[in-house]
């Protein structure tokens, strides 16, 4: 079958790009943004990328046009597939069919953390080997690859919330009928398509509602939403982690920290001491990360112990913190900052491994649909508490004024209006010893690697 994929170079688009190609099908797909490090990953597996939706970049030959959910009405492209007749499904649909029928699969879903917690599940899997398919909303540094269709019975999916195509307005994860369920976390989010948080609540019961009885529901125990979730009703057995107890709320899964970075822990299950991790991530966050894919693990039957060892040397995805490189002294990061929570988890990690002395730098994007509508403009500043300075990109499309923001921060603060200005204002700033963040869910135009360009002189 031959498939063109609209929106391929997104993250989840570009994982069903790389599944159907190993499946055997012919595929192509156009979008308005190509960049890395869907772009490399894409080119690399051959498959034919095409600058925007112009209707002619769908080839006459194709047999299915799989529509992601950046695409709306009026599109030239959807225009022309809902008026020449070709067959058209989701991409969400496209992986139900395709390829988790007769898999167990393990779904992640949460407003945070999402992508790391998939790829953690996938290596400990792959660890216990398992072979485990996967699809996941980021090129996992471990595999190389966002997606492969794996040998073993699990298939673990990267299960997001937010809606499925312009005519499938359920949130995707409804389409995906897990036997485990991994629930990270819930805030509000995503402003362009919720209006409040009971509704994101209501989409996240819909999803609880298709998780057998056999199967594991894998909750954040700290999470006073989730519990208003699972209060609507659950006819599925609830396993809950955490760090720190809830008053009324048993943990089964638990970690104690060891170090303040979230370098080392020790696991627990049931107040018992299963082993301890040393990795190289950082942040509470990923502890919780860490211990929803192993109670994960544990549903489907791997020997938690057994797996322990395999996280000392993971690597993680690209552009979760992603060190870029180092020059003059300055270190060089790359992050797929989305909402304020997660920024601000993100620099509670990197202070704590830098500690008090050493200077956080941050580049920030407002890139998010909720980020331009300026759904979480009051929260921004607080949450970047921890930067020591901060070069705020405010173009000219964002409706809100960014002077609010910079004007609260705790230290230095300036806003530009381009990528252009952002790197003139960073070189001039950053000095010896410096951590530079750029923070973006987006392209940035290419900011983070052109800075580092910079430093070394090229």
């Amino acid at each position: 079958m031959k498939l063109h994929i609209l929106g391929i170079a997104g993250t989840f688009m570009g994982g069903v790009a790389a599944l159907a190609r190993e499946l055997g099908h012919a595929v192509e797909g156009s979008d308005q943004a190509v960049y890395p490090p869907m772009s490399t990953q894409l080119e690399r597996l051959g498959i034919d990328l095409r600058q925007g939706y112009d209707p002619a970049h769908i080839s006459p030959g194709c047999d299915q046009v799989v529509i992601g959910n950046a695409l709306s009405r009026g599109n030239a492209a959807v225009e022309h597939v809902l008026d020449h007749g070709p067959a058209y499904t989701s991409g969400a649909e496209w992986l139900r069919d395709n390829v988790l029928p007769d898999r167990d699969t393990i779904a992640v879903a949460g407003t945070h953390g999402k992508t790391t917690t998939t790829t953690i599940l996938a290596w400990l899997l792959e660890a216990a080997g398992r072979g485990p398919g996967f699809l996941i909303g980021g090129v996992a540094e471990d595999f190389g690859v966002s997606a492969r269709v794996g040998q073993g019975r699990e298939f673990v999916v990267e299960a997001d919330e937010y809606d499925t195509a312009f005519f499938d307005k359920r949130s995707k994860f409804v389409h995906y009928r897990p036997l485990v369920a991994v629930l990270n976390n819930l805030e509000f989010d995503h402003a362009d398509i919720f209006p409040d948080l009971a509704a994101i609540q209501r989409q996240f019961h819909h999803f609880v509602r298709t998780v057998p009885r056999r199967g594991r529901l894998v909750v954040n125990g700290e999470d006073p939403h989730l519990a208003e979730v699972l209060a609507m009703g659950c006819w599925t057995p609830v396993v809950r982690f955490g760090i720190d107890p809830v008053p009324g709320v048993a943990l089964d899964w638990q970690a104690r920290l060891l170090s303040a970075d979230g370098g080392a822990f020790e696991v627990l299950r049931s107040g018992t001491v299963v082993g301890e991790v040393r990795w190289p991530l950082l942040g509470r966050h990923n502890v919780m990360n860490a211990l929803g894919a192993l109670a994960a693990c544990d549903a489907v039957g791997v020997d938690v112990a057994s797996v322990l060892p395999a996280l000392s040397g993971f690597r993680s995805v690209k552009r979760r913190m992603e060190l870029l490189g180092e020059a003059g002294g300055i270190s060089v990061y790359d992050d797929f900052a989305h909402h304020p929570t997660a920024i601000a988890t993100t620099l509670e990690g990197l202070r704590a491994r830098v500690g008090a002395g050493g200077r956080i730098v941050v580049a920030m994007e407002p890139r998010s649909n909720s980020m331009r509508l300026g759904a979480h403009a009051d929260a921004l500043a607080p949450s970047l508490a921890l930067a020591d300075a901060v070069v705020f990109l405010h173009r000219p499309s964002l409706e809100w004024d960014a002077g609010a923001v910079v004007g609260a921060l705790r230290g230095e603060g300036v806003a530009v209006p381009d990528a252009d200005a952002l790197l003139a204002n960073l070189q001039a700033m950053a000095r010896t010893g410096d951590h530079v963040v750029f923070m973006s869910n987006g392209g940035f135009d290419g900011a983070p690697r052109r800075f580092l360009a910079m430093l070394r002189g090229e």
